[in-house]
């Protein structure tokens, strides 16, 4: 299976283990009872002068020097970061019930949503049959404060007494949205 080393001076097919192309450590015959890793290595001999004088590479006008593919240079990760934060990663487990409120031209829509399950918690709209028929306008001042009523209200049956709200983007807590929150406040729900 494995053949000895061969002593002639013309190389051969069969003879390519020979001793001028792989020098090895000694110049006996090749052993295959030897399992040594050390043996395995050709003997290489590193002068100073070779490291101090490297050769100087020549390039063609026309040869292209390529640069080894990377994932993400650093530029493009800055403008579109794959990674969450802590906080990102960790807010939904620590504030995990979002209040939504929606006011459309007709009516005022509000949620408490949990984070983790995105499950409804409690709804309360000027939509609803027993709110419409007791209110005369369904979006002004009267009729944020009766929504942030029921949802404390429903809120606290279903045992949440704390909630967060998020303000969209260019979003300020004022007004409407201002008289909602101010009226969760009062009946006993607290923001965190």
């Amino acid at each position: 299976m494995v053949s000895t080393i061969s002593s002639s001076s013309a190389p051969s097919s069969c003879s390519l283990l020979s001793s001028e192309f792989f020098p090895n450590r000694s110049t006996q015959p090749f052993k295959a009872a030897s399992l040594s890793w050390v043996s395995s290595f050709p003997l290489v001999n590193i002068s100073i002068s070779s490291i101090a004088d490297p050769p100087t590479p020549t390039l063609n006008k026309n040869s292209v020097v390529r640069a080894a593919w990377t994932r993400r240079s650093r530029g493009e990760a800055a403008k579109k970061p794959n990674r969450k934060s802590w906080k990102q990663k960790t807010d939904m487990y620590m504030r995990p019930f979002l209040l939504n409120v929606f006011f459309s031209k007709k009516f005022i829509h509000a949620k408490v949503m949990h984070r983790g399950t995105s499950k409804v918690i409690s709804v309360a709209t000027t939509n609803a049959k027993d709110v419409r028929s007791n209110l005369p306008s369904l979006t002004d001042h009267n009729a944020c404060r009766v929504i942030g009523r029921l949802i404390a209200e429903r809120s606290k049956e279903a045992d949440v007494y704390a909630l967060s709200y998020e303000p969209r983007k260019d979003e300020r807590i004022e007004g409407k949205l201002g008289i909602v929150l101010d009226t969760i406040k009062e009946n006993g729900i607290i923001f965190v």
